[in-house]
């Protein structure tokens, strides 16, 4: 059975905000959530790619997992951000998402090892029989060194509690074929803010955005749009947005949306080795892109 309220339009790839020493702050999270939900987004991710899931240990991992939920009181989804390239960590974290009350979770493809796309079919199989809670492929090949195929992904479409998939490759050929051979049901996100909006207008189901952090009203309003069929105005919308969605990447994500967030006063400027602070030349970049949005720093 697919999810019964489909997660559809604009979700936030949320940052983790953290204080000078690295340690997560909480507060400014649950101000990140509240901001969210106030701007109509219409679901985080929490400890995605853009949380810096990598650098945060498993206790932490699900703490932060947890203080989203509990933080979102219900009145947005959150999706968890569990996958691992250990198949036992990953039904882990997607059993300890569950327990917490998450409404969802994204598995990213298990990175480093470089499975086959039968190792990778055997992965999301075993963690959607573990553990009985909606779930979310995620492929981003530019950071796993692995590629979910479409034959592969259509495969895991007729698992009950997999219920859909971002992709992040930017290949809109890729998203096409996605789109024509899964199920109708199945729910397809972009994961690159460059080629989201053309990714609905074809078909698609939303995004989860890196530029939602910082300009989440804008780019839901694109989505919509594009889910109106209203090309001209969302291609408009997306189309002052470019340089952000661009610049947001100027250095490896989230050093940029998270030098962003602290300027718009968000979050402290805290990030985890091995990432570091945006450089001198890359900051007077996204200051400009945020002057000409109109976004105050």
């Amino acid at each position: 059975m697919r999810i019964k309220h489909p997660l559809t339009g604009a979700i936030v790839a949320l940052i983790t905000p953290m204080l000078e020493d690295g340690s997560v702050d909480f507060d400014a999270l649950a101000g990140l959530i509240e901001f969210h939900i106030e701007s109509g987004t219409k679901a985080i991710v929490s400890m995605g790619t853009t949380g810096e899931s990598a650098t945060l240990n498993q206790p932490e991992h699900i703490k932060v997992m947890q203080k989203t939920v509990e933080f979102a009181k219900g009145r947005i989804p959150v999706i968890a951000g569990t996958g691992a390239n250990s198949t036992s960590e990953a039904i882990e974290l997607t059993q300890a998402a569950k327990d917490i009350g998450a409404d969802a979770c994204l598995l990213v493809t298990p990175y480093y090892n470089r499975p086959t796309q039968e190792g990778l079919y055997q992965h999301y199989k075993a963690i959607a029989a573990a553990v009985d809670i909606d779930q979310i492929l995620y492929n981003v090949p530019s950071r796993t060194a692995v590629d979910l195929s479409v034959e592969t992904a259509v495969r895991l479409s007729a698992i009950d509690n997999i219920i859909g998939m971002k992709d992040a490759t930017g290949d809109l050929s890729v998203a096409q074929e996605l789109i024509n051979e899964c199920p109708d049901d199945f729910l397809l996100y972009s994961g690159d803010d460059a080629t989201a909006v053309e990714f609905i207008l074809m078909g698609g189901h939303g995004g989860i955005s890196v530029t939602c952090n910082v300009v989440p009203v804008e780019v839901s309003s694109a989505y919509q749009l594009a889910f109106e069929g209203d090309k001209k105005s969302a291609q408009g919308i997306d189309a002052n947005l470019y340089n952000l969605h661009q610049h947001l990447f100027i250095e490896s994500s989230p050093i940029p949306v998270k030098w962003v967030m602290y300027k718009m006063g968000k979050c402290e400027s805290g990030i985890r080795l091995p990432l570091t602070k945006l450089s001198q030349e890359a900051r007077v970049v996204l200051e400009q892109d945020l002057v000409n949005l109109g976004v105050t720093i």
